[in-house]
């Protein structure tokens, strides 16, 4: 009986569909079991406060999920996300924060709006020996000033020759030290005569930082990741990254977070006019030179004296603000000051019928993202990264970079065109098709398998 069951028809299908299914279980094991066996090691200085904190946060989450071993190493941890530890003492990464900070102020700096534009990262902390870095197949730097990693710690880390992993949230890896060059081009040969120094010299500081910077690439084992294509354009144009291996892959976000709300609701809620047209405007700190608000007050008081619009319009503001008078708005305005939680950011996201960004010089800006995705259609300034999110006059409107004329045509045409639902949609579709965490984490993933494989 068995000999004849053996050679039967049915016992080949159990065999072969048995193949099938051993075949198919070691392909599963053969994707999954390398990225539990990689471990990947994020560096930011914090963990949250700002935009480069919140997207490595996001992909450290993201990467968790898809069950890579990642951590986050910070020097300030504000947050209880278990991946994330400290490697500094708390005392140690203040003191070195203002060693690097006072000298800057009270020597270098031409004024108050360029505090914290230019970072020098002559003070810092050796974490080269530390348990996470050691144990690390891939070393992933983010955003490392303001005390946290000076430019001879960052040539330890270098040093370990491990496969690393270089995520750019501004220019300040290819300039002698400033964020964003505000129109300066000199990081494309070599930076000197700074502007945003007080005695601007070829020899000052700039070009002493530009100087310490370039023996920090030669290392063959970094590649340089970008948020948006515009810096990438700008990294490649640079004499200190020229040569360097720079892709493009933008920052995450969750989506099931950041999802349309009920707006009704939430404006009742939040005391806001349920059949109001609503501008949403914020930034980490409205008052930073680059979220230009000077333009959002200039297109708003345009919006109303030229376009005389006859609904009633509010103005929802959120972020720090210290020195702005938001009464000398035209509008209503709501301010909602630091919003932290996520999930409130959300609301607030969904309440508003247009977002504003009037920032004149961003990267991949986190907002714009947060608002896309909660179907708010947004209205910005053509520059920087803002074009890899927004699509004129699909999901929001792209003004003439610097003109508040443009802006105002831009609101009045999100708030009043009649494609607003469309507007909404294109938004939120935007996000879902390049910009998930299962989308980052992925590209991430393919990345740091990659250079681990040619390690």
């Amino acid at each position: 009986m068995w000999r004849s069951f053996i050679k039967s028809k049915i016992f080949g299908r159990i065999i072969v569909q048995g193949r099938y299914y051993v075949t198919a279980f070691i392909l599963v094991i053969s994707i999954i079991v390398p990225y539990n066996k990689m471990k990947v090691t994020l560096i930011n200085t914090t963990d949250a406060g700002g935009g480069a904190p919140a997207a490595c946060m996001r992909l450290l989450k993201a990467l968790v999920a898809k069950q890579v071993d990642a951590a986050m190493v910070v020097q300030e941890k504000k947050t209880t996300e278990p991946n994330v530890r400290n490697v500094t003492g708390k005392w140690t990464g203040r003191i070195n924060f203002l060693r690097e900070r006072l000298p800057f102020i009270f020597f270098y700096e031409k004024n108050k709006s360029v505090r914290f534009a230019f970072s020098p990262a002559n003070a810092g902390n050796n974490i080269s020996a530390d348990s996470e870095i050691a144990d690390a197949d891939v070393l992933h730097l983010h955003w490392t000033n303001s005390g946290f990693q000076s430019i001879n710690n960052l040539k330890n880390l270098f040093a370990l020759n491990k496969p690393m992993v270089w995520t750019l949230h501004d220019m300040w890896a290819f300039t002698g030290g400033c964020h964003y060059s505000g129109g300066c081009n000199h990081f494309i040969n070599q930076c000197g005569d700074c502007w945003m120094l007080r005695n601007p010299q070829p020899d000052d500081l700039s070009h002493a930082g530009w100087l310490r910077k370039t023996s920090l690439f030669a290392a063959k084992n970094i590649t340089v990741v970008t948020c948006s294509n515009w810096l990438a354009d700008m990294a490649r144009k640079s004499s200190l990254l020229k040569g360097c291996n720079i892709i493009t892959i933008p920052n995450p976000i969750n989506t099931h977070i950041f999802a349309p709300g009920n707006k009704a609701a939430i404006r009742k809620k939040r005391g806001i006019g349920v059949d109001s047209k609503v501008i949403l405007f914020g930034a980490a700190n409205i008052n930073d030179r680059r979220k230009g608000i000077s333009y959002l007050v200039s297109a708003l008081n345009k919006l109303k004296n030229d376009y005389n619009p006859g609904a009633s319009i509010e103005v929802v503001i959120f972020g720090k603000n210290k020195h702005f008078d938001v009464s000398t708005l035209p509008f209503k305005v709501h301010e909602l000051n630091i919003i932290t939680s996520e999930n409130e950011l959300a609301e607030i996201y969904s309440l508003a019928d247009v977002f504003i960004s009037p920032a004149i010089e961003d990267n991949l800006p986190n907002m714009v993202m947060e608002a896309m995705s909660c179907a708010t259609p947004v209205v910005a300034f053509n520059t920087g990264g803002i074009p890899d999110l927004v699509d004129h006059m699909k999901n929001g409107y792209l003004a003439l970079h610097k003109s508040s004329e443009d802006l105002a045509k831009g609101l009045h045409q999100m708030l009043f065109s009649g494609d607003a639902v469309n507007m909404s949609i294109e938004a939120r579709n935007k996000v879902l098709a390049n910009f998930t965490n299962e989308i980052v984490a992925k590209r991430y993933i393919d990345l740091y398998q990659s250079i681990t494989t040619n390690a």
